[in-house]
């Protein structure tokens, strides 16, 4: 069912992508911490689903890993405020 949604909506899923990606570009420039994270977190969520969507195992895993980063940092923020 997950790669049915991911297949119908794999286009606006990769725009979105690229929108997020873009922007967190600029934020990471103009030094918007933490607001690239927030923006980077749902742009490898959706490289990792399209990795699982065309069996891209490298795809997959690297962008799990940057999103542990992402968690890590969104978490630390949340804690200690830096």
């Amino acid at each position: 069912m997950f790669e049915i949604f991911l297949s119908r909506h794999e286009r606006l899923l990769k725009n979105t992508a690229l929108v997020l990606g873009i922007t967190s570009t600029v934020a990471i420039v103009q030094n918007w911490y933490p607001l690239n994270l927030f923006l980077s977190l749902p742009f490898c969520l959706i490289w990792m689903a399209m990795g699982w969507l065309h069996s891209e195992r490298q795809l997959k895993w690297i962008n799990i890993l940057f999103a542990g980063f992402y968690v890590y940092g969104i978490g630390r923020y949340m804690v200690i405020g830096a």
